[in-house]
């Protein structure tokens, strides 16, 4: 097989793969050491062919393939779509569309929790793909004919995937489900990184206002210095020392130096002024434009409540093979037991006809769980 190099290679690939009804896609990238993923090949196949694109290549433009990737004339086939969608958006400003994720449609099938793909591969086609170059320097080149092979190989195995997936999901009467969910990971939101909303990201749990504030300021400024150097977010500083200046609020480089979590000297470096700064910013914002910290409401039971619904959960999961990951996260659990009509997936489309009707049922006591014969069962009440 010919490497694409060239931009009039690419078109002409492009607008055979576009007179298609279905394609599958891959990438290749690297994002260890930067913010930004580094795109460094594409592989894309049709019922006819598999083609594969140095993207790197100099001189080439991938105006041709972006454009494929908005075509709405044509399905786009990801398995876990999700990175590759955010390389397209970074890269283009749009969003591949329509799509269909394998990765997605194995969870509302029930073949588990984020299958990996070599796994699917296996289950559905009888074979396991040779994952030697998983983790290869895609960056480097020439390319070898065995980093060929594995990248023809992944888009050329999505296609009998995609194929027994989707018929699968007709037969069960489940392709609006994978729908609704493909909406969500084509919304542009889904990809904005904007450094004020990078607080969001963090699982750092704050309990007061204040902590809150500084949590915003030093998250958005992280993002900020991570995207101007094109780094990591973890090489600016680490998850836990965020959450650490959070609760600490250190207003002076001497207190900055006092915690355990920031590593010897960083209140000595460049970054040590920039942070005590992000502090100040914090602890001087109105606490009335801040978001609203989600409170325990005082429900002694709330722990009992959850642990409720985990049952139910698998239950659910079980009796109608969807996996219990893609109904609802714990979060949404914990949510739901403090509020009816908490914001959260569990409790919209067809995930509330699936379990959240139950899940608000069993927490009003219209239905109960009980063991008959050794099995949990569910049993309505009156």
């Amino acid at each position: 097989m010919d490497l694409i190099t060239t931009t009039p290679e690419l078109a002409a690939a492009c607008a055979r793969l576009a007179k298609h009804p279905v394609i599958t896609v891959d990438t290749e990238f690297l994002r260890e050491t930067t913010y930004y993923p580094l795109l460094c090949v594409v592989q894309m196949a049709s019922a006819e062919e598999a083609v594969v694109i140095d993207t790197l290549a100099q001189g080439l433009d991938l105006k041709p393939f972006f454009e494929l990737m908005a075509d709405e004339k044509v399905l786009k086939v990801f398995h876990a779509a999700r990175q590759d969608i955010e390389i397209v958006w970074h890269q283009s400003g749009t969003i591949p569309h329509p799509i269909f994720d394998t990765q997605v449609a194995a969870m509302v099938l029930g073949y588990g929790d984020s299958i990996a793909y070599d796994q699917l591969v296996e289950r559905i086609c009888g074979h396991r793909p040779d994952k030697t170059h998983r983790f290869t320097d895609w960056s480097r080149r020439p390319l070898s004919a065995e980093q060929m092979h594995y990248a023809v190989s992944d888009v050329t195995h999505l296609r009998e995937v995609f194929a027994a997936l989707d018929a699968d999901l007709k037969k069960r009467g489940r392709s609006e489900w994978v729908s609704e969910e493909m909406e969500v990971l084509t919304s542009p939101k889904t990809y904005d990184f904007h450094p004020e909303r990078a607080w969001e990201r963090l699982k750092t749990r704050v309990r007061k206002p204040k902590e809150l504030a500084v949590l915003m300021e030093v998250a958005a400024w992280r993002e900020q210095e991570a995207q101007s150097r094109d780094v990591p977010r973890s090489r600016v500083l680490k998850d836990d020392a965020v959450g650490d200046i959070a609760t600490h609020a250190p207003t002076s480089l001497e207190r900055l130096a006092n915690l355990r979590s920031l590593p010897k000297g960083f209140d000595r470096s460049k970054w040590g002024a920039d942070i005590v700064a992000a502090v100040q910013r914090g602890l001087a914002r109105d606490p009335a434009s801040l978001p609203k910290i989600d409170k325990p409401r005082g429900n002694s039971n709330g722990a009992a409540i959850v642990e409720l619904l985990k049952v139910l959960l698998r239950m659910t999961s079980e009796r109608h093979a969807v996996a219990s990951k893609i109904i609802a996260t714990v979060d949404d659990l914990e949510q739901i037991a403090a509020d009816d009509s908490a914001d959260v997936g569990a409790l919209r489309g067809w995930r509330r006809e699936l379990f959240g009707e139950a899940a608000l049922g069993l927490k009003h006591g219209r239905l109960a769980l009980a063991i008959d014969k050794g099995r949990v069962i569910r049993v309505d009440r009156a």
